[in-house]
């Protein structure tokens, strides 16, 4: 991989204006990290992937990997992380660094767990391509199919146009409420409330009667609204919650124990976060007010996220995904089918949940999540493949910024 090349995966990440005219929409993410530590995660992702795939002391590795996430803890003095890798014949190593818990001297443990932020995207995904396997869900049929009796739905941007897999690759044209105003003010007024604010349906309301950012399928504008969309389709096609599509088809037979819904305030492991005072969202600094109570409930992240984990777990699930074991049949194409995010370049791409950076031989695969509105903490998933010569080697590492 070039130098520039990782300076452009580096900008889109660490949440640098990325503009790619003359599509109708400017990809901006907000900046959660030092730009130093952004680098320090894709390095250290980087470094996972230059191992050799063939047979290595798996505790040599896992002693380099302690000592580079400790060395990197000590420098740039993040609060905590932890650091998995999966090798291609099977072994998950893991390891952990400073604490979960400043105040409290908590240790940041190996079964230490994290908001997954936008890396739960890669479950929709896969949870709409099983479904599809199955005949429950066309990926390429209009969301009116499922959802046309909806009181809102022809409020909807694009609402005639959009399919599935537009919505699952960010090509729906639909506008992001995470990055609106009314957003971040509704937010503001209510995140102390007990229960979860914001229904699913409730977040789409702030996108209705907008225009939309171009028409579906003719551009490319990440969208949490579009995933949760999503996942009312797909709640309405198999008449069952998505999260019991999601324990029953990966979570349980995957053994992805540490792996569940953020969808309450007491999430049992979870590392605390912490934030920049003056957030849009008008929370708090810290993201906990005792050991695994959130200070706001995260349930409204629902489909867009939505999942509590750790890096052990996504190593896993990210092995299992990308070698063709997390569902039966031949998959891997469809949810690699991706769209250009420039017209200029087809060299970053985004498939059904996932990165693709074909900027080198084997290509690589990237997944990064953190919640929006919990910039606090920051999940990174680094795959190679081609996957098909059992070249995959995946890397997960989790982190909580300095304060």
């Amino acid at each position: 991989m070039s130098l520039p090349t990782l300076k452009r995966i580096v900008r889109f990440y660490r949440g640098q204006r990325v503009d790619y005219r003359p599509w109708p929409l400017v990809l901006e993410k907000k900046r959660v990290a030092r730009s130093a530590l952004w680098l320090l995660l894709l390095c250290l992702g980087l470094l996972l992937i230059a191992t050799p795939p063939h047979p290595i002391a798996a505790t040599d590795l896992t002693q380099a990997v302690q000592s580079a996430l400790d060395d990197a803890q000590q420098q740039y003095g993040f609060s905590g992380a932890t650091a998995a890798y999966a090798l291609p014949d099977g072994p998950v190593g893991m390891v952990a660094t400073g604490v979960a818990d400043i105040e409290a001297g908590t240790p940041m443990t190996v079964r230490s767990r994290m908001l997954a932020a936008s890396i739960g995207k890669t479950f929709v995904g896969a949870t709409a391509i099983a479904l599809a396997q199955e005949g429950f869900l066309d990926l390429d049929a209009p969301i009116s199919q499922w959802l046309s009796d909806r009181p809102w739905f022809s409020r909807l941007p694009n609402h005639d146009d959009i399919t599935l897999r537009q919505l699952l690759n960010h090509s729906s044209g639909l506008p992001d409420h995470v990055h609106l105003d009314s957003f971040a003010a509704a937010v503001s007024r209510r995140w102390q409330e007990p229960g979860n604010p914001f229904p699913p349906e409730s977040l789409i309301e702030f996108v209705l009667d907008q225009p939309p950012l171009f028409p579906a399928g003719e551009g490319w504008a990440y969208t949490d609204t579009g995933y949760i969309v999503a996942g009312l389709a797909i709640e309405a096609a198999t008449g069952r919650r998505y999260y019991d599509e999601l324990q029953a088809r990966f979570l349980k037979p995957l053994g992805l124990t540490l792996t569940s819904p953020s969808d309450r305030r007491f999430l049992a492991g979870l590392a605390a976060g912490y934030m920049a005072i003056d957030t849009p969202f008008g929370l708090p600094h810290k993201t906990t007010t005792a050991a695994g109570v959130m200070a706001w409930h995260p349930g409204f992240e629902w489909t867009g996220g939505g999942l509590i984990s750790n890096s052990r777990d996504l190593a896993r699930w990210g092995a299992a995904l990308f070698g063709e074991r997390a569902m039966s049949g031949p998959y891997l194409d469809e949810l690699l089918k991706a769209v250009s995010i420039s017209p200029n370049t087809n060299d970053i791409q985004y498939g059904n949940g996932v990165g693709i950076y074909r900027t080198s031989a084997p290509f690589m695969v990237m997944v990064a999540g953190y919640p929006d509105t919990v910039p606090a903490s920051v999940i990174i998933q680094i795959m190679t493949l081609p996957l098909r010569f059992k070249s995959i080697l995946i890397s997960a590492l989790s982190m909580t910024p300095h304060p």
